[in-house]
């Protein structure tokens, strides 16, 4: 049997003949995709509060047991689908070197091969050059790649689940919509160095990242997910996560362990506050439901204008408050800095700002930074 690209992707052949129950590889993947961003964020923090003492941290220990259970079971899923197979199963399979297997199997097999074999090259590199100065090492990028084919693949096995099996209720529309949450997270990880401080949030650079990479984290789900407000419910699922994380990481008593110390800290360093995503992904679910499945072009110029002005006008004021001492609690846990910070005020300034000739704000060159803000978001 045969079938174009997007059949294999979506699962659509086949599609009522399936039961409406989760397959056991499913919540294999989703599980190794929590482990993965979980220890993820414990990691980051562990490297801003107590440096690298060992490599098997329980940070890394999670992040690579995430990696591990995602390679096995698509693995298991490939054998039993090329010898075991049901005709359907089969036909909504991707063949390579011989064997099958649905494509974000392929995807997290992968990404577990990549994450494995970036673990000894991240090990030599922090014995050879020490800790990192950007999240972005070489073995790092190696790492993130193999753990975004993991959430990605993740994302695509359920999404298959969900359309083959064809019905509107279930557990599969919400398990979907949480990979998606958890797959955006994972990306504003990547660039948390860029839009992660809200001393960053009042410069042009920061709505560049932010409209070149997230629009279609939202956009995807709201197309293929099964309930009402799929793009509304991506970022609750990242801001949850992140909240959660923020939360209990500032309980875990810690303190550097590499030196030099500049800012004795006492507690893991949470993250910082998630974006406010869910206040332009909220315009994307009206306008997508306005203009329907027609006038494609028009859509993404609506939606590009909303995202731009959307995030603008909640983020420009909250990080406002972020910088504030309002924030300065455990509830929003603003001014948490690396043990390796020479504490001063540029904590409490802004960044990266766009200036003109004098060195002072410039509101022109800002509204041009915005411009190709916009553009990104339409594009993207």
């Amino acid at each position: 049997m045969t079938q174009s690209f997007a059949e294999t992707l979506t699962g659509l052949p086949g599609r009522t003949s399936l039961p409406a129950t989760v397959p056991w590889y499913l919540n294999a993947v989703v599980f190794a995709s929590t482990s993965v961003i979980v220890g993820l964020l414990w990691d980051i923090s562990w490297h801003r509060t107590i440096g690298r003492d060992r490599f098997l941290t329980p940070a890394h220990a999670a992040i690579y047991l995430g990696g591990l259970i995602a390679g096995l079971s698509c693995g298991v899923l490939a054998l039993k689908t090329t010898f075991f197979g049901s005709p359907e199963e089969r036909a909504v399979s991707v063949r390579f070197w011989g064997f099958r297997a649905p494509l974000g199997a392929w995807l997290s097999i992968w990404g577990s091969f990549a994450m494995l074999t970036s673990a000894p090259l991240d090990n030599w590199w922090h014995n050879a050059y020490g800790l990192d100065v950007q999240i972005l090492s070489p073995p790092h990028a190696v790492l993130g790649v193999g753990m975004i084919a993991i959430e990605i693949g993740a994302l695509l096995l359920v999404l298959a689940q969900q359309n083959r099996v064809g019905r509107e209720r279930g557990p599969l529309r919400w398990m979907y919509l949480y990979c998606a949450g958890v797959a955006l997270l994972m990306a504003a990880t990547f660039v948390w160095e860029y839009t992660g401080f809200p001393n960053m949030m009042h410069s042009a650079l920061f709505y560049h990242v932010a409209a070149g990479l997230f629009p279609p984290f939202l956009i995807a789900p709201a197309r293929a997910g099964k309930v009402r407000w799929s793009a509304t419910a991506v970022p609750a699922v990242y801001t949850g996560l992140t909240l959660g994380m923020m939360w209990i990481l500032q309980l875990v008593p810690a303190r550097p362990m590499l030196a030099p110390v500049y800012n004795p800290v006492t507690h893991l360093q949470p993250p910082t506050f998630p974006l406010l995503l869910v206040v332009p992904a909220a315009a994307f679910d009206l306008l997508m439901t306005h203009f329907g499945s027609s006038r494609e072009w028009r859509l993404a110029v609506a939606l590009g204008l909303a995202f731009v002005a959307a995030l603008l006008a909640v983020q420009w004021l909250f990080a406002e408050f972020l910088l504030s001492p309002w924030a300065r609690n455990f509830l929003f846990a603003a001014d948490h800095w690396n043990y390796g910070s020479r504490l001063g005020p540029w904590r409490y300034e802004y960044w990266d700002l766009d200036t003109g000739a004098g060195g002072k704000w410039s509101a022109a060159r800002f509204a041009r930074g915005l411009g190709l803000a916009l553009a990104l978001a339409i594009a993207t």
